[in-house]
């Protein structure tokens, strides 16, 4: 093939490339026109249709962001307690019943404990020993000074009295901590025979007797066994389920309302989860709300309803102006520069009390019809 002829395929080649590329440009253009475009042919009515259709002028608004959802009620934990069995023994009398209000200290219930009056028997031995001991140490200081014993005789009797009255502090404590109430440690301190002759499960702090899973002749194990839970029900937290976008718009501190059985409560949100629950792909929002009437019961489904803090800037439309195509996608009906009305799809965004936010699809400026968009639909639809 000689030079001219190569010079010449290669000009028709390239000639070519450069129409295949204007082709594909010209193409691409009519894509990027009809994606901007209505989706379907605009609707056109009459003057007396047209009295019957509400407009609204897209323009930006500044809102709160309220986030909706589902919650749960639950106990304040940090005002909640399971009561366990201070000692082992059988139960012989319940003194208390469910949803009762109790004061922190009252008797709950009464226990047939063998732990408990070893810890008496254990007490009186200690008191008896540490008495004698003292006694004994007091005796030997007034030797000394008169030169009666050594001084390492007075010594070792005075640590075998700081030895025997920390032995009587321990299992002071011990009873302490098995409820023993004040009259009864008083009586067992001054050496009167008078001594609880079973042990008090008591109540550790006071609110509202919720749980009592034992019952008269339960064989309680020592600090295993619940035996009650009370819980102060004036304050109580509402697990909220927050999913995906909504996210970014929780926050520890901001407001948040709670529906429940027509009665509305004033929270806030105190925790956000750092984990998303994977049965439900949610994380969980704490919300503490206000329950002085004790309306709010654990377990309890609610609405809740939770402000953004921080204002946000977008385009709202009424919630009556999103209609959903065949495909189930929002779209909404524009007004035309020629007096008709076309579909054009739109990102749906938050619901903003009565209004969506619409983060694309609209600009400022465009009219959407927010009354008859439905009977305009029907008539696109014939």
């Amino acid at each position: 093939m000689t030079n001219d002829s190569s010079t010449r395929l290669a000009q028709v080649a390239l000639a070519l490339a450069a129409a295949a590329a204007l082709l594909l440009a010209g193409c691409s253009a009519k894509d990027r026109h009809a994606e901007a475009a209505p989706a379907s042919p605009g609707v056109t009515l009459t003057a007396a249709q047209r009295r019957h259709i509400g407009l609204y002028t897209v323009q930006p608004s500044t809102f709160q962001r309220t986030v909706e959802t589902d919650g749960v009620v639950d106990f304040d934990n940090d005002q909640a307690t399971s009561v366990l069995a201070p000692f082992g023994g059988p139960v012989t009398r319940i003194l208390v019943a469910l949803g009762q209000q109790v004061s922190k200290g009252q008797a709950l219930a009464v226990v047939d404990s063998p732990d408990f009056s070893a810890a008496v028997t254990a007490y009186r031995k200690a008191a008896a020993t540490a008495a004698n001991t003292r006694r004994v140490a007091d005796l030997d200081k007034d030797l000394l000074r008169h030169q009666g014993i050594a001084q390492r005789e007075a010594d070792q009797a005075e640590t075998d009295a700081a030895n025997a009255e920390a032995d009587r502090a321990a299992a002071r404590q011990a009873l302490i901590a098995m409820n023993v109430g004040a009259g009864a440690l008083r009586d067992l301190q001054q050496g009167r025979t008078a001594a609880p002759a079973s042990g008090v499960i008591r109540a550790p702090i006071s609110g509202v007797v919720v749980d009592r899973p034992i019952t008269p002749g339960r064989l309680l194990q020592a600090g295993t066994t619940p035996c009650f839970t009370i819980a102060n029900l004036s304050r109580v937290w509402v697990m909220a389920q927050v999913f995906g976008a909504d996210l970014a718009s929780v926050q520890v501190g901001e407001a948040a309302r709670v529906q429940a059985g027509g009665v509305s409560f004033v929270g806030r949100v105190e925790n956000v989860a750092a984990q998303v629950d994977p049965a439900t792909g949610a994380v969980a929002a704490r919300v503490a709300v206000d329950n002085p009437a004790g309306l709010l019961k654990k377990q309890m489904y609610v609405r809740v309803a939770i402000e953004e803090r921080q204002p946000s800037v977008g385009i709202l439309v009424p919630a009556s102006a999103i209609l959903r195509d065949d495909e189930n996608l929002p779209f909404v009906y524009v007004a035309q520069p020629d007096g008709g009305f076309a579909r054009r799809r739109v990102a749906q965004g938050a619901r903003v009390g009565g209004d969506y936010q619409i983060p694309d699809g609209l600009r400022p400026g465009d009219r959407v019809i927010i009354d008859g968009a439905i009977f305009v639909q029907f008539m696109q639809d014939q």
